[in-house]
């Protein structure tokens, strides 16, 4: 389940950067748009040229409706994005020679990865590998944990983690699931596969057959129960059949969990007559 820390708006996801503008000194600056250049850390590898269009006709429309986030560049003069590429970009494209930026005096790479990051998961601009390539970045370039993560984007940790888990495809296929031929619930389970001529023969199956997330799970636990020593399929048969003989003599659902050297053994009542007559059949 989702932290709902994304809907609180992106100023407040991020406030110990962007401050109260007017305690801050900060003010809204006309900058000629040759005079920045994008985000190093951008996240997002592609922009949707129809939405970019559209938006660049309401710039020219309407104007700018909110300006964007830049902090100085090393080269003096110069602006690199914190926050807005897509507004700078539609921008260009509606011939504007200059935008309106707010300008933060020190922001270092890190809150630049971060901020960009946040801006796109809040407008759901990424992919699934777009996103599991910048978790990577904060993790490698910047030392995050999973949980830090977790904590930055409004994600549950094991979310991140899965996510994560995506780049351990080969590349054509986390291509399939940046285009959306393949859902990121299809990579989870992939994913979780070693067999990579395996995965590419249920890769085909989804794509000729339309195949669900839930069957592709069945799937994945079959060829997981295919994998296990003969001497272990056959204690879980046995333990199949000790199930099978406990629900038939006590007429009711029970689950065994564990091998046969340990575990244990659940049994279901659906209510207080129905547990007096399995605990008079198990003679207690």
């Amino acid at each position: 389940m989702q932290k709902k820390a994304l809907g609180r708006g992106l100023e407040s996801l991020i406030s110990s950067l962007v401050v109260n503008k007017v305690e801050a000194g900060e003010t809204v600056v006309t900058i000629p748009l040759n005079k920045i250049k994008p985000n190093r850390f951008q996240p997002r590898n592609k922009f949707d040229e129809e939405k970019l269009q559209e938006l660049a006709d309401s710039i020219k429309k309407y104007g700018l409706a909110q300006p964007i986030l830049v902090a100085t560049s090393i080269v003096p003069g110069e602006y690199e994005i914190v926050v807005g590429e897509r507004r700078y970009r539609a921008s260009k494209l509606a011939g504007s020679k200059d935008i309106k930026a707010i300008v933060k005096q020190s922001v270092d790479d890190e809150q630049k990865l971060d901020l960009a990051l946040i801006e796109n998961l809040q407008r759901e601009d990424l992919d699934p590998i777009e996103e599991a390539k910048a978790f990577k970045r904060l993790i490698e370039e910047f030392g995050h944990t999973h949980e830090q993560i977790s904590e930055v984007v409004g994600k549950e940790r094991s979310v991140i983690t899965n996510i994560l888990r995506l780049l351990s495809l080969p590349e054509d296929i986390q291509l399939l699931i940046s285009e959306g031929k393949l859902s990121l619930g299809h990579g989870r389970i992939l994913a979780g596969i070693e067999d990579e001529k395996r995965i590419r023969e249920i890769v085909v199956q989804i794509l000729n057959e339309k195949l669900s997330v839930r069957t592709v799970e069945k799937l994945a636990s079959v060829l997981k129960y295919e994998k296990k020593p003969a001497k272990e399929k056959k204690q879980e048969i046995e333990l199949i059949h000790l199930k099978e003989e406990i629900q038939r003599k006590l007429g009711t659902k029970a689950n065994i969990s564990g091998t046969s050297k340990k575990g244990k053994i659940e049994i279901y009542y659906y209510s207080l007559e129905d547990l007096e007559r399995i605990v008079s059949r198990l003679k207690f």
